[in-house]
């Protein structure tokens, strides 16, 4: 008997030898979410030749303790089972069944998992596994060998600063890190080029961590994120910065080859990371610092020289802008002698950095016409996150005396922030503010951050001596890695749905993707 097994800690859900149908049931990231009267039906296949004696079924669920009623083939295995209380909303438990023999049929069953009807509460299932009786842990093994290989995992983040009760939107974090042994994290902290510190756990799942943050500028918060795509590497891997490492441990005196380390860690909050230490669930545990993560000097360039940097602007949002005449805030980057007007007497421009810098003077030119449409009175900040800001300079009685005049104000400033706002406060005296362009121009000396090329540090196998850990960078991408999902309505009709699922991940070969494929045509077809 092939093991089975669905994983529904994932979207597509990870499945093994099942086709899954549901209804009245709720897809989250981390779990199915059964109502009243709600079930699911997993539909499987023994060998035909086979006579299986037994089998064990393992139902993983999270949070309170709700009834569930168990049926194989159409004949009940049990009905109405609790299990104690596991003691927390997220903490997962897993209800244990032996299935008889003489309920399996060669070839095709269908298990079905169901909420009794008129149960209030929610049951909320995060993983569903069968094994033959002789082997009870077979598909448990490898569904965590499966899940291993998605090993690029994206969050959604939230933070609370200490001296607040509210949770506010943080930007996405997206990492990887493999060491080849394809191991689950368990616990990750990093600190950015500009001073930034995070330290973060993972659930058991992977469905969430929860942790606690310092900004470069010293503020405190907790951090906590929801997983939101999983990918098996390379994909999601594109367009950040990924390092790939050739490593060596030193034992007994000297250093040994001890294969590929590849580590992406993008916050929204830096591009490149200079510490990074991790634990698995292995017990594995290792820390690295990059040795050339930090920012060097512009070689061309004067010591206390500025350059402009506006060419690294990715971004600009204003508060408002004249679209319908063509005087966009995008016009603010343009050296032809266009503007960007917005109908208000006080305005917010915000741009983002490739990488961040630290801007140390910013150059307004007036635009066209209308002299009282001047910003006069403006505060210029910077930002890591985009959501705490940093005042860098403040102007009050500003004047333009001319057309498309171009102004110096230079301000002290040592920082790397990758956003920079210019929140305008007042103008001359009209109902309109504009400008014909905004430059920014950063010291010589903070260069941005090169690409990491060597790093230094430590790995402690599980339960033996911390080793010293060295690499050295391998350039280029790896071979890529696809996979193809199917969806449709379900055998009961249109009210009973059919769960998505990654069909390289459902079928062990080509016999399987077969009949597989038969399975999911047929429930595609029925009306």
């Amino acid at each position: 008997m092939e093991p089975v097994f669905a994983d529904f800690s994932t979207i597509p859900a990870r499945l093994s030898n099942a086709v899954v149908g549901y209804h009245r049931c709720g897809v989250a990231p981390s779990h199915l979410a059964l109502g009243s009267d709600g079930y699911i039906k997993l539909d499987f296949t023994t060998d035909g030749q086979e006579e299986v004696a037994g089998a064990v079924l393992t139902v993983t669920t999270l949070g309170a303790s709700v009834p569930m009623d168990v049926l194989l083939n159409g004949k009940a295995v049990a009905e109405g089972l609790t299990f104690p209380e596991a003691g927390g909303h997220d903490v997962p438990q897993d209800r244990i069944l032996s299935l008889p023999g003489e309920l399996l049929t060669p070839g095709d069953n269908l298990l079905e998992i169901r909420s009794p009807a008129g149960e209030q509460g929610l049951l909320r299932l995060a993983a569903v596994t069968l094994d033959p009786a002789q082997d009870s842990g077979r598909a448990r093994r490898a569904m965590a060998a499966r899940a291993s290989t998605r090993s690029v995992f994206a969050f959604d983040t939230e933070q609370r600063p200490v001296d607040s009760a509210g949770w506010q939107p943080a930007a996405r974090l997206l990492f990887h890190i493999d060491r080849g042994d394809r191991a689950v994290p368990a616990q990750l902290s990093w600190r950015g080029t500009d001073g930034a510190e995070t330290a973060i756990a993972f659930r058991a799942d992977m469905s969430g961590f929860h942790g606690h943050h310092r900004a470069a500028d010293g503020a405190l918060g907790e951090f906590r994120g929801t997983l939101t795509d999983r990918w098996a590497y390379p994909d999601g891997t594109t367009d950040v910065p990924l390092h790939r490492f050739s490593t060596e441990e030193g034992r007994d005196g000297d250093w040994r080859p001890s294969g590929e380390l590849r580590i992406l860690l993008d916050d929204g909050r830096a591009t490149s990371v200079e510490r990074v230490s991790w634990s698995d669930r292995r017990g594995n545990a290792a820390s690295v610092t990059l040795t050339s993560a930090v920012a060097t000097p512009d070689a061309d360039a004067a010591p206390g020289e500025l350059r402009d940097i506006t060419d690294t602007v990715v971004g600009v949002e204003a508060s408002d802008e004249f679209e319908a005449g063509g005087e966009g805030a995008r016009n603010l980057l343009s050296k032809a002698r266009s503007k960007w007007l917005v109908f208000d007497d006080t305005a917010e421009l915000d741009f983002t950095l490739e990488r961040p810098a630290a801007v140390a003077s910013y150059r307004l030119t007036s635009a066209n016409d209308a002299q009282d449409r001047d910003p006069q009175d403006w505060r210029f900040q910077g930002s890591h996150d985009g959501s705490t800001w940093t005042t860098l300079d403040t102007r009050s009685g500003e004047r333009f005396t001319r057309r498309f005049e171009t102004r110096d104000f230079a301000f002290a400033n040592t920082a790397s922030y990758r956003r920079y706002r210019l929140l305008i406060t007042a103008n001359d005296g009209a109902d309109e503010i504009q400008l014909s362009r905004v430059q920014f121009l950063a010291g010589a000396d903070r260069a941005p951050a090169a690409a990491a090329s060597d790093f230094i540090g430590y790995y402690g196998p599980a339960g033996e001596a911390p080793t010293g850990y060295r690499g050295t960078t391998v350039p280029g991408p790896e071979s890529d890695a696809t996979g193809v999902g199917a969806s449709g309505e379900g055998k009961e009709g249109p009210r009973e749905k059919l769960l998505a699922g990654d069909l390289t991940d459902t079928a062990q070969d080509l016999e399987s993707a077969a009949r597989l494929l038969g399975k999911l045509a047929g429930y595609l077809r029925t009306p």
